[in-house]
């Protein structure tokens, strides 16, 4: 994996946990909290997506920077 790949992995996971966070805190996440216990599923996805994305690139660019 090339160090721009791992880099734009990073920053398309840290976008992706802050939209997570903001639909967390969103009306209909908290309603369906009251209702159900539990979030929405876009924001639990978008917070896992996020998540993965975000330690694939840091793996990448780990992976790439001891090559050399």
């Amino acid at each position: 994996m090339t160090k721009a790949i791992s880099i734009a992995l990073i920053v398309g996971g840290i976008v992706l946990l802050y939209f997570g966070g903001q639909a967390f805190n969103s009306v209909s996440s908290e309603v369906s909290r009251v209702f159900t216990g539990s979030p929405t599923n876009k924001a639990i996805m978008l917070i896992v997506g996020g998540v993965i994305a975000t330690i694939a690139g840091l793996t990448g660019v780990a992976v790439s920077g001891r090559k050399r």
